[in-house]
């Protein structure tokens, strides 16, 4: 639950991407009156603790009565995975964004690939496991995408409906205070002004406005 007072945003990119990714998703949260900062990773080199634990230092940084967390696919599962070690950080909120809980099955195709572990580095065991349960003690929402636009089309699909990277099932998992399904591709979650709006209404309330999941 989220406390009184003003709230920071922080937003975590996934695979591949960097803070950059994230800029247009900051755009909108600050024009909905929220303050933003970006984690930045390299999310083809080092583990999953690792990348946490990182976070956590960075979360901690800040003075700010309420903390809500952003996080685009890989991201999302940084954040869950802090989370679910740390009990000291402020209240608030926590939205994902096509980040696969249930793991992916485009990861484990793409792993037979040549060329499979320069493409996707230490970042494959995180995303083949993902995270079957939310943490406790804080509202998670989950924006999953439905336009199949994505590294599905090379490994050879997502397994059932999906944003052409992460099937819709695999965005399911035990703890989710809400899910909503956008026709978005997986990349587009970070630029799509529909997802940025559900974003802002799970920010504020808890749930995403009447959608279609």
């Amino acid at each position: 639950m989220a406390g009184a007072g003003p709230s920071e945003t922080v937003l975590v990119h996934g695979l591949w991407f960097g803070c950059w990714a994230m800029g247009r998703v900051a755009r909108g949260l600050r024009d909905a009156g929220q303050s933003t900062r970006c984690f930045g990773y390299s999310s083809t080199r080092g583990s999953l603790p690792e990348h946490a634990a990182a976070l956590l230092d960075f979360a901690r940084q800040s003075s700010a009565p309420n903390m809500n967390f952003v996080g685009h696919s890989l991201g999302g599962l940084v954040i869950l995975r802090m989370l679910a070690g740390a009990n000291d950080l402020p209240p608030g909120r926590v939205v994902l964004l096509g980040s696969p809980l249930g793991g992916s099955v485009v990861v484990r195709r793409t792993a037979r690939l040549p060329g499979s572990r320069l493409l996707l580095g230490d970042s494959r065991a995180a995303l083949d496991d993902g995270f079957d349960a939310v943490p406790p003690g804080r509202e998670t929402g989950m924006i999953a995408g439905s336009r199949p636009l994505g590294l599905g089309w090379i490994a050879g699909g997502v397994g059932g409906p999906g944003d052409g990277t992460v099937a819709v099932a695999e965005t399911r998992a035990s703890g989710l205070a809400d899910h909503c399904i956008l026709p978005v591709s997986h990349s587009g979650l970070v630029f799509s002004r529909a997802v940025i709006r559900q974003a802002v209404s799970f920010l504020r309330t808890g749930r995403f406005e009447a959608h279609n999941a």
